[in-house]
């Protein structure tokens, strides 16, 4: 894709100086020369800065970060197309995360919508809005696949499945990128953080991992290989290492794995400082050791470190790196800014766009993401309910557009308080603590964790509730009213202790702009519920990790599927409590018989491409009319290694009016039945097969299906 630009490409490098080359593979941010500014545009003059991070801090998502400043972005570009001697272009990237003045809701909320065509509908809005700031790069999609819910920033990816995580991948990076870079409705997307990243042990941000090669190329390679097939431009190296190499300096995974079996042809970027980190992990010398093993393992532009611009120069000339490695970086990097048509359009060109319009499909994402865990009968509520609302988040406005929120106005979102007292014809109270509402019918409880428990280098160890909000939910059952809450959180939490003093659970993540309103429409039955967890919420935390698609074992200790539920602990039941694919409606769907084309199917007959047909009919049996995500599975019953329990190998959502009916059709084929071996080459085994369709992981009566 990108690779057809290298003609251009190396013509304007025929005459580059090795200095201009290295400034090329240097992204800097502007904080550093905020009181050195004659010093910042000497350097871009000099050719000397290929890229700069619109960021003040390696943790931009969590610290306080400027505003965008347009009139210097377009003076500095200047500098650098007008005065440097090559005139190339410098691309402007920032962190826009799942919003940039209009938020949608967190990346893992927005997996749960399970909806992939909305969610590239409003990361096109994304593209537009930050386009409008001079923004022409974002470090997104983030795609680590992720067991540990402790890790802050799970709250950042699509969670545990790698099917869902790839759908997400390619939905973004195509809302990003469009159909042509250099479209004005396009920015440069960043699949990110290659790799592995979110298996860090403990769920302690930077954390070591320890991976097999079955492990990565079956749970986590899968979103980055989607977001590489729908034309990622660049891809962010992680911080981690993987069984002790640091991935920042791992040839095997920057160029034998991603550009070698993945056939990425777009520009590596190391994540803020990972170059200098190889000398702290006792994998590098010094800076110029750490230049020397980023370069060799692939890795194009240095982010924020000068690493690179320091030290190239001189591994050069001591034949430590080849002239050519220097050469192939850059360039990957202007193929780039090739196709992004950067040369032609170098300066920010201000286009008005429909905010209205973006807030309404930011409302739509955040309906379709949240997920109702629990109903006894008592959502929706009616117009005219007498309501008591409490809990720490009823006025916070701020959490509800989540972390990595750089750009968003929390003073123009609103909060919970004011969602729900503008739809109650009802008598409505707020009081934080409880200490009024004898009236009430129902209390309905603001709870969850503050956005500043998410994100990066914000892990917890305890998944819990807090103490305050546990005492208030025994405080609110004591008054012997029904009692609903609703979650605004980053992370599943662990709710077995408090799950049984509530009536209804509604779970509204950090869902962004609209947050407020898509819970209090939910709560009223104006928006009828259709997400479904797209992590395992387990019981207990100390039950971590716990993820759907686990292999079997020769005991019975795989409870997840009822199998000895108190087997593996002796103190409580080590099920989930509300499983992956989970989550209730206000009407009710019944499955029919699952039905398959075939009993048997040839290896041969897969690879010449003949799938199998299957099928399902959902009734809408209910009294709303409602969407459902119909879900397929697999169990690969014996193979030369031991398979998961189950694997989501497609799904669909669908609407249906109350009392219709839809057979819904799913076709397996090669590429749905096999797996990735230990060198990274895909298998399909002769044997048997499990096929299970429904609404959750926990779903119905398999289908058997036997590949000869």
């Amino acid at each position: 894709m990108f690779s057809k630009y290298l003609p251009q490409a190396e013509k304007i490098m025929s005459d580059m100086t090795l200095n201009e080359k290295i400034g090329q593979l240097n992204q800097i941010t502007i904080t550093p020369y905020t009181d050195k500014m004659d010093e910042l545009r000497e350097l871009i003059k000099n050719g000397g800065v290929g890229s700069i991070i619109l960021a003040s801090s390696a943790t931009a998502g969590n610290d306080p970060q400027g505003h965008v400043n347009i009139e210097l972005y377009k003076d500095l570009q200047k500098i650098a197309v007008e005065q440097s001697r090559k005139g190339i272009p410098m691309i402007y990237g920032r962190d826009v995360i799942h919003g940039h003045r209009t938020v949608y809701p967190i990346p893992l909320a927005s997996a749960a919508s399970f909806n992939e065509r909305l969610v590239e509908k409003c990361y096109k809005n994304i593209a537009a809005e930050a386009l409008n700031d001079s923004i022409r790069w974002t470090f997104s999609p983030m795609l680590d696949l992720c067991h540990d819910p402790r890790w802050g920033r799970i709250a950042e990816g699509p969670g545990e499945d790698p099917l869902l995580g790839s759908r997400m991948a390619t939905a973004c990076v195509k809302g990003f990128q469009g159909d042509d870079l250099k479209a004005d409705t396009s920015i440069v997307a960043c699949a990110k953080h290659y790799l592995g990243y979110g298996a860090s042990e403990s769920g302690r941000d930077y954390f070591r991992t320890e991976i097999s090669d079955g492990t990565l190329y079956n749970y986590i390679i899968p979103a980055f290989r989607a977001a590489v097939d729908a034309g990622v431009a660049t891809v962010m190296s992680s911080f981690n290492d993987i069984n002790g190499t640091p991935v920042t300096g791992g040839k095997k995974y920057l160029t034998d794995i991603l550009r070698g079996k993945l056939n990425f042809d777009g520009f590596v970027v190391s994540d803020w400082g990972a170059v200098e980190q190889l000398e702290h992990a006792g994998f590098a010398e010094d800076r110029r050791d750490c230049a020397k093993k980023a370069i060799h393992a692939g890795l194009d532009l240095n982010m924020c470190d000068k690493c690179y611009i320091e030290n190239l120069g001189d591994l050069v000339k001591s034949c430590e790196v080849k002239a050519a490695e220097i050469d192939t970086a850059v360039s990957r990097i202007l193929c780039v800014k090739l196709a992004m048509g950067l040369f032609e359009n170098p300066y920010c060109k201000r286009t008005e766009y429909d905010e209205s319009a973006h807030l309404a499909d930011a409302k739509l994402l955040a309906d379709e993401s949240m997920v109702l865990l629990k109903n006894n009968g008592v959502l929706p509520l009616k117009k005219d309910t007498d309501i008591l609302l409490a809990g720490p988040f009823a006025e916070d406005r701020r959490t509800l557009l989540g972390t990595w929120t750089l750009d968003g106005d929390a003073e123009k979102t609103q909060n919970f308080k004011e969602a729900l007292s503008e739809r109650a014809n009802g008598r409505f109270e707020y009081s934080a603590a409880l200490e009024s509402g004898a009236n009430s019918d129902v209390i309905v409880l603001a709870l969850g964790e503050s956005y500043t428990k998410t994100g990066e280098n914000h892990s917890v160890s305890d998944i819990s509730l807090e103490d305050s909000q546990i005492e208030l939910i025994k405080k609110a059952r004591a008054k012997g009213r029904r009692v609903v809450g609703v979650f605004f959180c980053g992370r599943p939490l662990a709710l077995e202790n408090v799950e049984e003093y509530f009536d209804a659970i509604l779970y509204a993540w950090h869902s962004g702009s609209k947050t407020a309103a898509s819970a209090a429409d939910i709560l009223f039955g104006d928006v009828v519920p259709s997400g479904k967890t797209p992590v395992t919420f387990p019981r207990k935390p100390t039950h971590i990790p716990i993820y759907y698609n686990v292999t079997s074992s020769g005991r019975p200790c795989n409870s997840y599927y009822g199998e000895g539920p108190f087997y593996s602990y002796l103190d409580g039941d080590s099920s989930p409590l509300y499983p992956f694919g989970y989550g209730l409606s206000y009407t009710a769907f019944e499955y029919g018989k699952s039905e398959c084309d075939c009993a048997e199917i040839s290896l041969e007959e897969l690879k010449n491409g003949k799938k199998v047909q299957l099928s399902v009919t959902v009734s809408n049996v209910g009294d709303f009319d409602g969407k459902e995500t119909v879900q397929l599975y697999i169990k690969d019953v014996v193979a030369s290694v031991i398979r998961p329990l189950r694997e989501l190998k497609d799904y669909k959502k669908i609407f249906l009016k109350k009392g219709e009916s839809k057979r819904i059709d799913f076709c397996l084929g090669y590429g749905d039945l096999g797996f990735y071996g230990e060198d990274g080459e895909y298998l399909l085994e002769k044997g048997k097969f499990e096929v299970f369709i429904g609404g959750n992981c926990l779903c119905g009566d398999p289908v058997e299906l036997v590949v000869k």
